[in-house]
């Protein structure tokens, strides 16, 4: 998702935009700019490439003066990365000058109009026909408000817009629709932010856009209207979190600072709902009537929240006896499957705002489902809109592959499958207070497996040449060698596959060849045997095994060629123990190809458009 942020007040805007576009550098991007209001004017600056080019071009702000004006980090959908596609975009006459994330799916048509209407196009962008679409009703009567409004009704798609009109020198605009923007609230100043993470530097009262709200900044004053230009009032909430969490902390990357917190970030959200050894879900607003009710259950989610609820689907349906149906969001939007009656939907998403898993949740609630939302960030709009939200507490994730929210994920798909197996009477009390044991456990045993993380570090030298691997694994292993394919493919770029053990013969192992890697995750007691025998044909034909195995096993021993232990717990929480050595695999590998881990090429943090 791009960067956006605006601001009016009495200090230089430009200084502050690209110190708050440098907190949105971790979500990827190809292109900067900035426009700031100037003596009646608009001054815009942009190209293509990294902020800090845009820093020396404009001598860190100094060069554009003005105390309003707007910002983007642009990562491009229409048109390449271009000086000319670069964020802001203008009408004809710059009397109008926006930037904008999202999509606008109508664009073609809404330049066809434009043109017969004497507008000209410099870009490639989608942008640019929204923008000259704003100053055609905008010219009609001279009204920001009335013009944002009627475009919206002409416009199809996704989308967040900042814009400034150069009529009104102290303003900065904004509208969303299914894409997130914040307001934020100082002395004698205001802020719009496509991200907290941005502004929290400068203020801690912040505003939450719901879909279809227009919002209009002033020095100090923010207001808020709805789709038809009606004034909507609005809570003002604070920011808890430090803004040193979105801080490096002496780490060189994000990421492996977020790794080595997976410990808090699973302490804190168990911490959140399970009180004198009982879990208390009266904060997510679920009762015991309401479990006793549900009769299927479908978790909806993409990427790595997606494969928490494969993880899930296991232990939901071993511990509770509920049926569980895992769907990618993307997938699950597009079909026309029966739902089933007094079923819960339980949607995943790190970010809150995943365009794919909102639609899905959207669609769910059409059909009459009640809605469990686990996110990482309030007041996200599936915060907003899910019936029910069970908050995981990770602290702000910067770097693009999630580590600490995942595992954050995994712990509240664990209690609420152990509470659904207590209402239900699926398992005893004494079955039920040493589930939680297991869990309260979990935050040491993950320390446990960081201490052995140099081993993995040694290993990772070993494959920087490497052009494939597989991930394997049955059951809960196999969901837990899904996200550890799924860190080596996206910080690493080297192709990685995850299979279900017993599918290898079905046609994968056509690909393995001498010295390719090969994972393996061997966590279930259950299932030793069977995968360790599709390890052994893997190794047969040239594979390089790396056995990932619960301590005190001798599976595998002499066929190995690197081990990694992790310490015994539970085998139904067995994935967040599991995945840690994957995810350090993956990042140290990453870090021997000398690649930007933090920022990986063609990813977003947040997914905001299909």
């Amino acid at each position: 998702m791009c960067g956006i942020l605006g601001y009016t007040g009495n200090r230089q805007a430009s200084e502050i935009l690209l110190n708050g576009l440098a907190k949105l550098e971790y979500r990827g991007y190809d292109s900067a700019g900035l426009a700031v209001m100037n003596d009646g004017k608009i001054m815009i600056e942009k190209n293509k490439g990294r902020l800090q080019t845009l820093r020396e071009k404009i001598n860190n702000g100094k060069n554009i003066l003005g105390t309003c004006g707007i910002g983007h980090t642009r990562w491009a959908t229409h048109g390449e990365p271009s000086d000319t596609n670069a964020h802001p975009l203008w009408s004809d006459d710059l009397s109008v000058v926006a930037v904008h994330n999202g999509i606008v799916e109508n664009y073609k048509d809404l330049k066809l109009k434009l043109t017969e209407h004497g507008y000209k196009f410099y870009s490639q962008t989608d942008t640019e026909a929204a923008v000259k679409l704003i100053d055609y009703f905008y010219k009609q009567n001279k009204n920001p408000l009335n013009a944002i409004t009627e475009a919206i009704k002409n416009i199809e798609g996704s989308y967040c817009f900042v814009l400034l009109f150069k009529d009104f020198p102290d303003e900065v605009w904004g509208v969303r629709k299914d894409n997130p923007l914040i307001a934020g609230q100082g002395e004698g100043e205001s802020f719009l932010a496509s991200d907290v993470s941005a502004i929290l530097q400068d203020t801690r009262k912040v505003y939450y856009l719901d879909n279809m709200e227009i919002v209009k900044l002033n020095k100090g004053d923010v207001r808020f209207y709805d789709s038809e230009g009606h004034a909507v009032y609005k809570k003002l909430s604070t920011v808890t979190w430090d803004s040193q969490a979105a801080e490096k902390g002496g780490f060189e990357h994000f990421m492996m600072k977020e790794i080595h917190e997976q410990a808090k970030a699973v302490k804190d959200t168990l911490h959140s709902v399970i009180k004198n050894n009982k879990i208390d879900l009266t904060d997510v607003n679920l009762n015991s009537d309401e479990i006793k009710n549900i009769s299927q259950i479908y978790i909806i989610a993409c990427g790595s929240a997606y494969h928490a609820g494969v993880v899930a689907q296991y232990v939901i349906e071993d511990l509770a006896k509920i049926p569980v149906r895992v769907e990618l969001a993307s997938e699950f939007r597009y079909r026309n499957m029966p739902l089933e009656k007094n079923s819960l939907a339980i949607i995943i998403s790190q970010s809150g705002e995943t365009a794919d898993t909102l639609a899905a949740m959207r669609l769910a609630k059409n059909n009459n489902i009640k809605t469990l939302a686990i996110v990482n960030v309030v007041g996200s709009t599936i915060a907003r809109e899910a019936d029910k939200v069970f908050y995981t507490l990770a602290g702000p994730e910067i770097a693009v592959a999630t580590t600490k929210a995942y595992s954050a994920q995994l712990i509240a798909c664990y209690i609420l499958a152990v509470e659904f197996a207590k209402v239900l009477n699926r398992i005893d009390d004494e079955k039920y207070l040493y589930l939680i044991d297991e869990l309260n456990k979990l935050p040491e045993k993950i320390d446990e497996v960081l201490d052995e993380k140099e081993r993995i570090k040694e290993l990772a030298g070993s494959f920087v040449d490497s052009e494939g691997a597989f991930y394997l694994g049955r059951n809960i292993d196999y969901a837990a060698a899904m996200e550890g394919s799924l860190k080596m493919k996206e910080i690493s770029y080297i192709h990685s596959e995850a299979c279900a053990a017993g599918e290898m013969k079905h046609g994968p192992i056509s690909l393995i060849e001498r010295g390719m890697l090969i994972v393996g995750i061997m966590t279930q007691k259950n299932l030793y045997a069977k995968t360790a025998s599709n390890m052994i044909e893997a190794k047969s034909r040239g594979g390089f095994l790396l056995s990932v195995i619960t301590r005190g096993s001798e599976i595998l021993r002499e066929e190995s060629n690197f081990i990694f232990y992790v310490p015994e717990i539970d085998d139904h929480f067995s994935a967040s123990l599991a995945v840690i050595p994957l995810q350090l695999l993956g990042y140290y590998v990453a870090v021997a190809r000398k690649l930007d881990v933090d920022k990986p090429r063609n990813l977003a943090k947040s997914v905001t458009v299909e």
